[in-house]
């Protein structure tokens, strides 16, 4: 159990470093003015578990492929869900200061240029994928992967619901259909990069779209648990933020045992996802169940 436990330690540091040094190296080019891309360097490098990018190199690997040579899609997963955070943060949406430990951009660069920072990023996201050196037609289909996941039908759609639901009392159906998009649609794209990277067929990239909205679905109960328990510090984000915005969430809806219940289903039929159709799962099943038990 000990060596299984240092195995995937090490894959997620060798998948993170991958990532990392990737995007340390992006928006340097020179250009007339640079506190554009100073902004989106700042936001992009200040940290986080990078999971979505790992999600795409590990199921890659998972049908067979090399994390290499899927590194430039998973970053784009990235750059987009940094944007993501960006917009999320402004003053206008969730109005946080705070965001992986530091201020966000808004409080640093002013909210007009965290707004452009963003809208860069999400470009950079697809340009990324246009110029990834993968066969045209995976492009396409990832493209179509990505767009649909960010925009109306995935976390735009997701964050619009989000806000609207702002001192409302959901149902628990209400609250899932609303991850279904904020958080777990990104989750998905990830996860079907990597199988479309390596040339995977239909079964796998049904397969990983259900263990990524599964795994989707336990990451936002904690999340929520989180939220509720744990300090800013332990965070490196603005603690008890959902209950000063009145918003219904998961331990709302129910006690914080019940919560991590569910979530605790929720991980076991994600790790079933994977059962029977990839080469290399052990990764990723671990993967689901230290999300599960993260502390922050």
């Amino acid at each position: 159990m000990l060596e299984a436990v240092r195995r995937f330690e090490q894959e997620m540091e060798e998948a993170r470093g991958m990532v990392e040094e990737y995007l340390a190296g992006l928006f340097q080019e020179s250009v007339p003015d640079n506190a554009l891309h100073e902004a989106m360097r700042y936001s992009v490098l200040a940290g986080g578990k990078r999971l979505r990018p790992i999600l795409t190199l590990k199921f890659a690997e998972a049908c067979g492929g090399r994390m290499e040579d899927v590194l430039r899609p998973a970053c784009a997963i990235e750059l987009l869900h940094t944007y993501s955070l960006i917009h999320d943060d402004l003053p206008c949406m969730d109005n946080d200061t705070l965001r992986r430990g530091k201020p966000t951009s808004h409080v640093m660069f002013g909210e007009w240029m965290a707004t452009l920072a963003g809208d860069a990023l999400q470009a950079a996201a697809f340009e990324l994928v246009m110029t990834s050196g993968l066969p045209a037609e995976t492009v396409v289909k990832m493209g179509a992967v990505l767009a649909q996941a960010a925009g109306r039908q995935g976390m735009c759609l997701g964050q619009a619901m989000d806000m609207k639901s702002e001192g409302q009392r959901l149902t628990i159906d209400e609250l899932a259909a609303i991850h279904q998009y904020k958080t777990a649609a990104l989750l998905i794209a990830a996860a079907k990069f990597g199988v479309l990277a390596a040339g995977g067929g239909d079964v796998q990239l049904k397969n990983a779209e259900r263990y990524a909205y599964h795994l989707g679905m336990a990451y936002q109960i904690i999340d929520d648990v989180l939220d509720a328990t744990a300090t800013t510090q332990e965070l490196g984000k603005t603690a008890g933020k959902d209950e000063k915005s009145e918003k219904t969430t998961f331990v709302t809806l129910m006690t914080e045992r019940d919560a991590r219940h569910v979530a605790g289903d929720q991980t076991k039929y994600a790790v079933a996802a994977l059962r029977g159709s990839f080469k290399k799962t052990g990764f990723l099943e671990t993967l689901a169940v230290y999300l599960e038990e993260r502390k922050y």
